[in-house]
């Protein structure tokens, strides 16, 4: 790796953040800046990072001068002041996918990609290789509760020698840089991008890769390498048997192995199954693969149980896709008696527009009469992206569909109004992505939960 600054504009964010760790460990030395930082926001991720020895400059292109490089990504507009002061001083400016694709080209990659699954999944095999005595480092979107206990942020870790797993993310379509040893395609469904388009973004992934395997239960990721090997229920190798979905712990057959996963449902059976193959592929055989899944701790925001008061469950999780949001819903119809209150935050305006045909029909599938949906404002993070369509459409369309839907403009009084829903037995779950304080959020609807039962 080049040796000069690297200097990461919104830093902040958790690709970003894993780059310049993964820079940081390895002792060369990154600065980085973020909007939110400035703005007193995401103040974990700043302290963990300065923690590591990053440098952190207000974002107004201060950070850019000596760097050798600047390191953005798409999130990051070109007015933005580091991207002008480069432009001005002749520095390089290069994508984060550039960067990622250095670190997965020049090492034993593992590369977990499909537009659902992929941080658990990814944290699954790092658990597995780690367990295993393989040293591995990891590069991901979600932090693992394993690393965090650590007092690192969670999504970035160096180890020795080992294999490098990463997250592949298709949002911007660079996944197709990546050639790494071993690709893994989970599923393909609409997200960021429509199906069309992401068939050619994954096809060119799968070429690029040594090994690939692809989920045979997934009609879309089977088809995108015929010859490719496979995981799953319907085919594979190893061999599934016996799944028995729970809600906090599921259990399965891999290969004449029992699995028992710490996780909730049919869909971290899916995500331990496809790690255990991956990592079978690696050489570990599949009872250290139940021996580590057994132990594993989860990934942050992956429904995280934020506490229980006056008999209220209060969870958290990144669901912020039809898909996602299908998957955990599913698993909470598992639970005995009360109701679910769901809140769903859109995670932008882009990915709101695309879900909006989707997100009625996914919804009533998965909800019960009597449950509820809660639409806070879409999360905006700054930007010239048209602001057509508001989260008072979506509720309006839940409500369409049947739903018991409530459109909550003011964030200042949605915990009240939630807790003030709940009754005992109820479980509340709070879903969407890219906004650092919706677990805070969580948490602060779990104490008006405890406050009006009586602490």
């Amino acid at each position: 790796m080049e040796k000069g600054v690297f200097h990461f504009t919104g830093v902040g964010g958790f690709g970003m953040s894993a780059l310049a760790q993964t820079r940081a460990m390895a002792g060369l030395p990154a600065t980085g800046s973020d909007r939110d930082f400035d703005a007193g926001r995401n103040r974990e991720t700043r302290a963990a990072l300065e923690k590591l020895g990053i440098r952190i400059f207000p974002q107004d292109g201060s950070g850019v001068k000596g760097a050798a490089k600047v390191v953005a990504s798409t999130a990051v507009e070109s007015s933005t002041p580091d991207l002008a002061r480069a432009a001005e001083l002749g520095v390089p400016v290069i994508h984060r996918s550039e960067l990622l694709a250095e670190h997965v080209n020049s090492s034993r990659a593992v590369a977990v990609a499909g537009t659902s699954g992929k941080s658990t999944v990814a944290a699954m095999i790092f658990e597995i290789l780690t367990h295993a005595g393989l040293s591995p480092s990891i590069i991901t979107g979600g932090a693992l509760l394993s690393l965090k206990e650590k007092g690192l942020l969670g999504n970035a870790f160096a180890g020795p020698s080992g294999p490098l797993v990463i997250e592949a993310d298709e949002s911007d379509g660079t996944v197709a840089r990546y050639r790494p040893a071993l690709g893994v395609l989970l599923n393909i469904t609409r997200d960021h991008k429509e199906v069309a388009e992401l068939r050619g973004i994954f096809s060119a992934f799968a070429a690029n890769c040594g090994e690939f395997l692809a989920c045979a239960d997934d009609p879309e990721a089977a088809a995108i390498r015929p010859a490719a090997g496979f995981f799953g229920r319907s085919a594979g190798d190893p061999v599934f048997s016996d799944p028995v979905p729970g809600l906090f712990e599921s259990r399965f057959r891999l290969g004449g192995v029992e699995f028992s996963v710490p996780a909730p449902g049919d869909y971290n059976i899916d995500n331990a199954v496809a790690a255990a193959a991956a990592c079978s592929r690696l050489g570990v055989d599949l009872k250290t693969c139940a021996s580590a899944l057994a132990r594993f701790k989860g990934v942050a925001r992956r429904f995280n149980v934020m506490g229980r008061a006056g008999g209220v469950t209060v969870i958290d999780d990144f669901a912020h896709n039809p898909a996602k949001i299908a998957a955990v819903l599913s698993a909470l119809r598992l639970r005995k008696g009360g109701r679910v209150l769901a809140l769903f935050q859109p995670h932008g305006f882009t990915p709101a527009r695309l879900m909006r045909r989707e997100l009625p029909g996914v919804l009533s599938a998965s909800l019960s009469p009597g449950d509820e949906i809660f639409f806070p404002d879409i999360y905006y993070a700054g930007g010239t992206v048209a602001r057509d369509i508001s989260s008072a459409d979506l509720a309006a369309d839940a409500a369409a569909a049947g739903l018991k839907a409530r459109h909550l403009p003011d964030r200042g009084r949605i915990a009240a109004e939630v807790a003030a829903a709940a009754r005992p037995g109820d479980i509340v779950i709070v879903m969407g992505a890219r906004d650092p304080g919706l677990p805070a959020l969580a948490r602060d609807i779990l104490a008006e939960v405890s406050g009006r039962a009586g602490g």
